[in-house]
């Protein structure tokens, strides 16, 4: 993959920008303040000082579980330059309206530095169906929370183009705010390595477990096997993990053009 300008940013300082003031929203947003992280949100009209209240109110009992930060307050902004402007990641939490998702991302793409990372959270659009008129797409992946604080689970997914040494680092800013990275990508694709079940089978009992629209392996063709075996590389480089998923799908997929939606046969055939 080419280099792309993403450098690791400064979390210190620098906010977390969440856009959405829904009951999904407003769960990211506690977790993340609550571990000690600077919140900001665009757009009082949408993220006003009820929405900010009902954070505020509910992140000292959080707090007090992870042992952590209780002094952090989540502010609103007007204007999104002022909330996502000086941002290191973006984390995009609309209702899940895929033009909305279009549009959220195109205008912050627009605005945000070259090092935040942009992530939308959905349960059933891939980020490659949201990055029609985006052109910063090495910094764009989709970061998919469950149900925080209960379900504390998350995972990011790549959107094609994205740079693979985001994955990574984001996992363990994710760790550190009291989420569970999980790698369902990996485990699953070892089941298929192993010759334990089928994609089409994986794939329908992941749906009926987290209730989202497409399964592990839906999502892996559609990104593209490529993709996924770059990122593959990177993980086990840098996380030192099992080679066998990676090598597997070198072999199997990528050395004979099978690349899922881009080209001949994917994981689900």
């Amino acid at each position: 993959m080419p280099s792309t300008p993403w450098t690791k940013p400064d979390t210190i300082t620098r906010p977390i920008a969440v856009i959405g003031a829904g009951v999904m929203g407003r769960r990211i947003s506690m977790m993340w303040i609550s571990a000690g992280f600077k919140i900001t949100n665009p757009m009082r009209e949408i993220f006003g000082e009820r929405q900010c209240g009902r954070i505020n109110h509910g992140k000292p009992k959080r707090a007090s579980l992870q042992a952590r930060h209780r002094n952090r307050r989540v502010e609103s902004h007007r204007f999104h330059e002022e909330a996502v402007g000086n941002a290191w990641i973006l984390i995009e939490a609309v209702p899940e309206k895929l033009q909305m998702k279009i549009g959220v991302l195109a205008e912050i793409d627009q605005i945000a530095p070259p090092d935040c990372v942009i992530t939308s959270d959905s349960s059933s659009l891939p980020t490659s169906q949201v990055i029609v008129t985006t052109k910063n797409n090495y910094r764009i992946c989709n970061g998919h929370y469950y149900m925080p604080p209960e379900q504390i689970y998350y995972e990011a997914i790549s959107c094609g183009e994205m740079d693979p040494d985001i994955f990574p680092y984001l996992m363990g800013k994710a760790k550190i705010a009291g989420f569970k990275p999980v790698h369902a990508k990996r485990e699953v694709l070892l089941v298929l390595a192993e010759g334990v079940s089928d994609g089409h089978t994986v794939d329908e009992m992941f749906k009926g477990w987290v209730k989202v629209g497409k399964g592990p392996f839906q999502m892996m063709d559609t990104v593209g096997l490529d993709t996924v075996h770059i990122i593959e590389v990177v993980y086990t480089e840098q996380l030192d993990l099992n080679n066998t998923t990676r090598d597997w799908l070198k072999e199997t997929y990528v050395d004979k053009g099978n690349l899922g939606a881009k080209s001949g046969k994917g994981l689900l055939g």
